[in-house]
């Protein structure tokens, strides 16, 4: 995939940054730089900067180490010291690269703060059948809010409620405080809120 690779060079100064930048664009002092730069050749990288910061793009993780070379040897020939990083690979599914620290997700905030944040609506056609729904699913473990032929269950994951919720016939909404802010129409919202940190085991 294109450009899912990168290094990062951290400098000591913004102006070290530019110079370096200036340096990769154009004309590179070394002849260990130049050689290295000749192995890319037609590979067009994309450099950028961002501060005292320089990263560098590439579309294979050999690319991405090569241009580390190119890069050190520069740095080198300046006489700069710089933290220059390993190759970082870019996460699709989590939006980040991988020397960037993994942000929270709300489902996560949500447990911290003792709230399931997905629960499983049930309802029932009689109060018997509410109650035996309960009883199974208590004897296997889960927490069950009963409020007449109606059942709560929190969850996490979101997979896991889905599945629950399949096999009650029920629905899955988000959970906790997000019902009490989001729906607070909702008659079940007082129950989610009052009672969203049970069933998150």
């Amino acid at each position: 995939m294109r450009d899912d690779w990168r290094i990062r060079i951290e400098l000591p100064e913004e102006a070290q940054a530019k110079s370096l930048l200036g340096r990769l664009g154009l004309d590179l002092g070394t002849d260990e730089a130049k050689r290295l730069a000749h192995e890319l050749e037609g590979r067009r990288l994309a450099v950028s900067r961002d501060g005292n910061e320089l990263f560098v793009y590439a579309s294979t993780p050999a690319e991405a180490e090569r241009a580390r070379g190119i890069v050190e040897a520069e740095l080198a020939d300046e006489g700069v010291e710089a933290s220059t990083s390993t190759v970082e690979r870019w996460l699709h599914d989590e939006e980040r690269w991988t020397g960037e620290p993994r942000e929270e997700t709300w489902e996560e905030e949500e447990l911290e703060r003792g709230y399931a944040p997905w629960e499983v609506r049930v309802e029932r056609e009689t109060h018997a059948e509410a109650r035996k729904l309960a009883d199974e699913l208590e004897g296997e473990g889960y927490d069950v809010v009963r409020r007449w032929r109606y059942l709560i269950v929190g969850r996490a994951p979101e997979e896991e409620a889905k599945e629950l919720a399949k096999r009650g016939h029920g629905e899955v909404e988000p959970g906790g405080q997000v019902v009490w802010e989001a729906r607070p129409q909702n008659p079940f919202a007082v129950f989610g809120a009052a009672f969203g940190g049970l069933g998150s085991a």
